[in-house]
């Protein structure tokens, strides 16, 4: 398995990366405040429109680091990188699949099957732990029909129809996510998802949390030899990472909303790092976002037992592990995409 490496996220807004050698060295003000060697890098991500020389730029896309640049609220603005690789053959058959009627439902049902029952599992998990709290009974319910929407995804065969089934489970999903929450209600009250702006605490550290995922997707399937953008669930678009995004759907109750919810419920993060701006967007001041990538740091080295591998793996690792299952797939060395299930 694939040794995991480091992401390095630049928030401050006057940085500057450079090179030295082999080196990414950060300028703060014109003075080094941070070097690391590129070897042990697997992606850059900047936040705040820091700059970075060419220099560097050529470096990253000389030894397979993937650099990023986004807004302050996270938006996606480009990325650098080097020529094209990993094996033709393997794409072309992810292209064939995706104009396939029948190959791109059934890859969008194994994508929404995961979602759906891994969101059914953390629902049970708050029905198991907290019996005393209010709304079990509403989330409990819930879970139920999750079981049935994913009965009805592996009984489908329309991906039209399963991106409907897809969007109900969500409704219901996130109608009961506010249960959840068991500390720092007030500022943390969830009433729905909403994004592109989150109008509240909760969804502005969910979309943060899932745009940091996104990227570790995209990452992961360029290095297996897929194209990001060429997916199944998600229509294809100009920019948009649809494959990416496909296989962010499955992993993301396990990595993203549990993460959320135990940094709220354990009072990791605060109300008071989170601004909301004129036009009703909130966004995270700049130490909330530096304290919640270190946590996110921290969260994917724990250690789990892969469901499908039966190998201990990092938890930053699961985006690899199923893109390298995807990718084995499409080769034909398994007859069906398994998605990632949580135990």
């Amino acid at each position: 398995m694939r040794r995991l490496l480091n992401t390095l996220y630049v928030t401050t807004p006057q940085a500057y990366l450079s090179r030295d050698g082999e080196n990414v060295v950060v300028n703060i003000d014109n003075e080094e405040r941070f070097r690391a060697p590129i070897i042990n890098l697997e992606a850059i991500v900047c936040f705040n429109y820091v700059g970075a020389s060419p220099s560097l730029m050529g470096l990253c896309c000389e030894k397979g680091v993937s650099l990023c640049f986004l807004s302050t609220s996270g938006r996606f603005l480009g990325r650098v990188t080097g020529g094209v690789s990993g094996n033709v053959l393997l794409r072309r058959k992810q292209y064939r699949l995706a104009d396939s009627s029948e190959g791109t439902a059934a890859m969008a049902g194994s994508f929404v099957t995961g979602k759906i029952l891994n969101c059914r599992s953390i629902l049970m998990r708050f029905s198991r732990d907290h019996q005393d709290k209010a709304g079990v009974a509403q989330v409990s319910e819930v879970a139920a029909r999750l079981s049935v929407y994913g009965k009805a995804v592996r009984e489908c065969g329309d991906v039209d129809a399963i991106r409907g089934i897809e969007g109900d489970a969500a409704r219901e999903y996130y109608a009961v996510f506010d249960h959840l929450i068991t500390a720092q209600k007030a500022a943390f009250r969830f009433r729905g998802r909403n994004r592109r702006p989150p109008l509240d605490n909760m969804n502005a550290l969910l979309s943060f949390l899932y745009t940091l995922l996104s990227f570790d997707c995209a990452s992961a399937l360029e290095t297996v030899g897929l194209d990001p953008q060429v997916g199944f669930l998600h229509r294809d678009r100009p920019g948009r990472q649809s494959l990416a995004l496909d296989l962010m759907e499955e992993i993301r109750p396990y990595l993203v909303d549990r993460f959320a919810l135990t940094l709220v419920n354990n009072s990791q993060v605060a109300p008071g790092g989170f601004l909301k701006k004129e036009s009703g967007a909130v966004i995270m001041e700049d130490e909330t976002r530096k304290n919640i990538i270190s946590e996110w740091q921290k969260r994917k080295q724990d250690q789990i037992i892969h469901p499908f591998l039966e190998e201990k793996i990092s938890l930053g690792l699961i985006p690899y592990a199923q893109a390298l299952l995807l990718a084995r797939h499409l080769r034909g060395d398994l007859d069906g995409y398994p998605p990632f299930l949580m135990r």
